[in-house]
């Protein structure tokens, strides 16, 4: 140990370990599990500054026939971004019937709240042959101060029954009361 000591003078000891045994680095909280609901349940809108909704990432990962992709691009095509996300949502799908419980439409939600309350983030969302119908997702945090990653998907047999995902709305409700903050697609009306 002096060797190292000795070559790197300034780097302590706590941090090589952290740089060595990466297992040892503070992890981020695994998200709670996503409950489907069968109803969703119109709230009062009551906007507080203190809980936003930050960014909205989605992915779409459509059946081949939709698509007509036969195979994934090839790495020198102009696409690969796209063939990585493709490769990325597939990864460990060996089978088709593996494949076929991955299509679907995945959404990642950034946000936080300043302030300790019990929070519930709920997705809305409707499907292209289900009409209007209003379908439900949520996710409870008993403690939501601070910054979080919430995801939700439609996938599987959700996905290649009912149709992609044709509108969405991110709310985010406070006790289970009111409605704190609100993200929500173009077509949601």
């Amino acid at each position: 140990m002096p060797t190292i000591q000795r070559r790197f003078p300034k780097i302590s000891l706590a941090l090589l370990a952290l740089v060595s045994f990466p297992a040892f680095a503070p992890a981020t909280p695994p998200q709670p599990p996503v409950v489907l609901l069968g109803r969703a349940d119109a709230l009062p809108l009551a906007i507080d500054a203190s809980v936003e909704v930050r960014k909205v990432k989605a992915d779409f990962l459509e059946t081949p026939e939709a698509t007509g992709i036969r195979r994934l691009r090839s790495e020198n095509s102009e696409d690969q971004s796209i063939a990585f996300e493709r490769r990325r949502l597939l990864y460990g799908a060996v089978t088709p019937a593996d494949m076929r419980a991955r299509y679907g439409d995945y959404y990642t939600f950034y946000w936080r709240s300043k302030r300790p309350a019990h929070l519930t983030v709920r997705l809305e969302y409707r499907q292209q042959k289900l009409g209007g119908f209003v379908q439900a997702r949520e996710v409870e945090y008993p403690e939501g101060a601070g910054s979080h990653v919430t995801r939700f998907s439609v996938v599987g047999d959700d996905y290649v029954e009912q149709g992609r995902v044709s509108a969405w709305r991110l709310v985010v409700i406070e006790d289970h009361r009111k409605i704190v903050a609100l993200k929500q697609s173009y077509l949601w009306r």
